[in-house]
């Protein structure tokens, strides 16, 4: 037989998930469920924790604990580079996903600092730099209304961003069309790039930064950026809310034998 917080926690969550408990809203206050026989306060307790590690609630001091919404991001994958987007209109890539999704943005959500700094060991291999080289870094903040969703911190070198608008820290995006317009207007256009992910444990910055609940992994992004002839001209490390976000790649199936044949 399961414990009772177990149950209790099973209970809530079938409740959330039918939609009687709306995301956005406040589950019973602990005392609530205790009175309504529901168990001991230590039940009520571990059921709300199990809840919270799950990413079903979050929970704070002063706001209780809050469903969370069940309809992660869409964080699509070549559709938000097409340069259409950026080039030729005012639509970066975190307002993509967002679009694609369906859900609402400001421009505002994106906030940043800038700094020139030594660039870290996996910035300087990147970019194929030495060490001690200075990069600048361009660490953003990214949120949903008031939800943190994840960070980017892009490194360039410097000869390629003085003067621009990437290294203007002014909130938001770095003016239309973002990054890639910047580049692209100084004569770096871009045409291909690797992103790599892998998952880890938070790291307790990055649960205060985010606004983790208990346990949430995070999902780690390295893009590298490149022009036509090969030249990297962003390394970007993104650090993503892992239960904020569905990862979505679609892509042409090589076939590298018939190309092989054609080219006989």
């Amino acid at each position: 037989m399961a414990p009772k917080w177990r149950e209790l926690a099973d209970r809530l969550a079938e409740r959330i998930k039918s939609g009687e408990y709306a995301p956005g809203e406040q589950l019973p206050h602990i005392r609530a469920l205790v009175d309504a026989g529901e168990g001991s306060k230590a039940t009520v307790h571990a059921a709300y924790k199990a809840l919270e590690a799950e990413g079903l609630v979050t929970s704070s001091r002063g706001h209780g604990t809050i469903v969370r919404p069940q309809s992660p991001l869409k964080r699509i994958s070549i559709e938000r580079y097409d340069k259409v987007k950026w080039r030729d209109g005012d639509e970066v890539a975190f307002v993509a996903d967002r679009v694609a999704s369906g859900r609402a943005y400001r421009r505002g959500e994106q906030t940043q600092t800038v700094s020139r700094i030594v660039a870290p060991a996996i910035v300087a291999a990147a970019h194929g730099l030495p060490a001690g080289s200075e990069v600048y870094a361009r660490a953003r903040l990214v949120k949903e209304g008031e939800q943190p969703t994840h960070t980017l911190t892009s490194y360039y070198r410097p000869e390629h961003v003085e003067g621009t608008r990437l290294v203007d820290p002014t909130p938001g995006p770095a003016g239309r069309g973002g990054g890639f317009r910047v580049l692209y207007d100084a004569g770096y256009e871009i045409d291909h790039m690797r992103e790599e992910i892998f998952a880890r444990a938070a790291t307790p910055e990055e649960v205060k930064q985010l606004q983790l609940p208990f346990g949430e992994p995070v999902v780690e992004l390295h893009r590298t950026t490149y022009t036509a002839d090969g030249t990297v001209v962003e390394f970007a490390i993104g650090v993503h809310a892992a239960s904020y976000f569905a990862w979505r790649y679609d892509f042409q199936v090589p076939d590298s034998g018939r190309d092989r044949q054609k080219g006989e």
